[in-house]
């Protein structure tokens, strides 16, 4: 679906998936632990669910993104770019069927 995608593309692509749900309490305002735990505690959501261990990966991927976003984009940049393509497709399935 995506050859490569930036860091901020992709928090943007997830955020989507997962808000287009339409959640009770509030919307997932971004992808810091801090913001998913809320979204979490706010929403009731299962916190061993399979969409927040996505989440969580995600979080993961992108913040080695920002921490690299200065250098020059390398191969290992582009496959976990391609990574974090790859589970956003993942969270938008698992958003609608949660």
């Amino acid at each position: 679906m995506y050859d490569f995608l930036n860091r901020v593309d992709a928090q943007r692509i997830v955020l989507d998936s997962v808000n287009r749900r339409g959640w009770v309490s509030e919307p997932l305002m971004s992808l810091s632990k801090k913001s998913i735990d809320r979204w979490i505690s706010h929403n009731s959501i299962d916190r061993n669910s399979e969409l927040v261990s996505l989440l969580l990966t995600t979080s993961d991927k992108l913040f080695f993104l920002a921490n690299k976003s200065q250098e020059q984009i390398t191969e290992d940049y582009k496959t976990l770019s391609k990574e974090v393509a790859e589970l956003s497709v993942k969270i938008r399935k698992a958003a609608i069927t949660y």
